[in-house]
């Protein structure tokens, strides 16, 4: 298990104004807060450096070109877990994954520029990685919600 980042009440505030808009410059979120801008860039590069928040253009993979974007749902021999984690992260088509309780112990997302790469994919690297019981595969058809302004854990609501 990974120790917790703190984050403080100014951290927050700079998460929140980036979630509602990626794109204000540190001079913007420095007025906003009333801070500097060495603060919010030194800041920035701290939880960045932390892995506590990432800046990137979101993209909607299905309005791009992806015609096969989807959930993997993978059950492995969880004595290979680490081998299989290890094995998704060379995988650049699996862009999202995380370990979870339940029916599968590792939910992953890809994007596939047809069936056949999906098919590529699936019968060439996931299958074939040792310690891969099975995997469900779910194909997205439409997103209908997609957000990422969902705040700070430990906030006042």
């Amino acid at each position: 298990m990974s120790k917790k980042n703190t984050i403080d009440p100014t951290d927050r505030h700079i998460i929140e104004l980036l979630q509602e808009d990626g794109r204000l410059s540190n001079t913007v979120i420095a007025r906003r807060l009333g801070i500097s801008e060495t603060t919010v860039r030194n800041r920035l590069n701290r939880l960045i450096a932390e892995g506590i928040i990432q800046i990137v253009a979101v993209s909607n993979p299905l309005k791009i070109g992806y015609e096969a974007v989807g959930i993997l749902k993978i059950r492995t021999d969880i004595k290979k877990l680490d081998a299989v984690i290890e094995a998704l992260h060379k995988i650049k088509a699996v862009w999202f994954a995380v370990q979870t309780t339940g029916e599968a112990d590792i939910h992953a997302e890809f994007v596939a520029p047809s069936i056949e790469a999906l098919n590529t994919l699936l019968y060439q690297q996931i299958y074939t990685i040792d310690g891969v019981l099975s995997a469900e595969v779910s194909l997205i058809l439409n997103y209908l919600k997609r957000e990422y302004n969902w705040g700070v854990a430990g906030e006042p609501e």
